[in-house]
């Protein structure tokens, strides 16, 4: 009798290809070439008597038939894989891979004692991280898990608080000695601000203060310096005495105590923003990606 499914690794390089965007990109993540991910490619449109993937020198889209197909034998893939961690969870053991989205503040300055535990008491999972500051579309893009910013979000999504990290308000003493130390949100109008343009609206971001019972957000009149797609750069600039900005105490603790930063408006302090775990709600997550969110969820 023929094999019915000698195909699949045709169909795993298509998913390999929509996951990284390119042919290039996939054929290096397969320890192969282009022209042989380009000849899979072929064989299985030519199966399926349809166009999969609109391809260009330039650029790669789905078709609508080849996004119905990737939807579908996507989560085919995801039972074998979690039929494969189930035998191994039935043996004690916890393997397979996770992909995880997440800021870049959460991955330096939170992240890394987090997984180091996870992967001490789960040697057999593979982390695969994407760190960037924009909304990837889990599903889409083939993520099971990310941390994000911000309140948890729409019922589209399922979501776990992980923390509410305290924002601080930050100069370096050179800056403070150069401009004088602002005592009140009218004083901090008069300096030089440096704000951080969020990827979601395009726009930067207000800054956060608790004033007694009432919470304030505050935009400078016109930012001195707009910080886009890493967020950590606010801190660096203002430590070399560019100005003031408003960050996470996590990131800021060390300079702190280094005295390479000082905390202004400290009667302020008391606002937080939350980050969150996520994943979607429909899509069967593994014993890998369970165990992860567990661990996570627990620091």
């Amino acid at each position: 009798m023929a094999r019915r499914y000698d195909h699949l690794g045709d169909v795993e390089i298509f998913l390999s290809v929509t996951d990284h965007g390119s042919l290039t990109a996939a054929a290096v993540a397969l320890r192969t070439t282009a022209s042989v991910v380009s000849r899979a490619l072929t064989r299985l449109e030519q199966r399926l008597g349809s166009q999969l993937l609109r391809r260009t020198t330039r650029s790669l889209s789905l078709t609508d038939a080849g996004r119905l197909y990737l939807d579908q034998t996507r989560a085919a893939f995801g039972l074998i894989d979690e039929a494969e961690r189930t035998i191994l969870g039935d043996a004690g053991q916890v393997a397979g891979r996770v992909r995880l989205s997440v800021p870049t503040t959460y991955a330096h300055y939170r992240l890394p004692q987090q997984l180091a535990a996870f992967s001490r008491q789960y040697p057999l999972v593979q982390l695969e991280l994407n760190i960037a500051n924009r909304n990837v579309d889990l599903v889409a893009e083939g993520f099971d898990l990310a941390i994000r910013l911000g309140e948890l979000p729409d019922s589209s999504l399922v979501g776990r608080k992980l923390e509410d990290a305290p924002m601080c308000l930050l100069a370096s003493p050179a800056y403070l000695a150069r401009a004088g130390t602002p005592t009140s949100l009218d004083d901090l109008a008069q300096h030089r601000c440096i704000g951080f343009v969020m990827p979601s609206t395009g726009r930067v971001a207000p800054w956060l203060f608790q004033d007694g019972a009432e919470q304030r957000e505050w935009s400078a009149p016109a930012a001195a310096i707009e910080v886009s797609g890493d967020v950590l750069g606010v801190v660096t600039l203002a430590a070399e005495g560019l100005g003031v900005c408003q960050s996470y105490e996590f990131i800021a603790r060390e300079r702190l105590e280094r005295g390479e930063l000082v905390e202004l408006l400290p009667q302020l302090a008391g606002r937080s923003r939350a980050f969150s775990l996520i994943y979607a709600p429909h899509r069967r997550l593994s014993a890998a990606a369970r165990a992860l969110i567990d661990v996570l969820g627990s620091a």
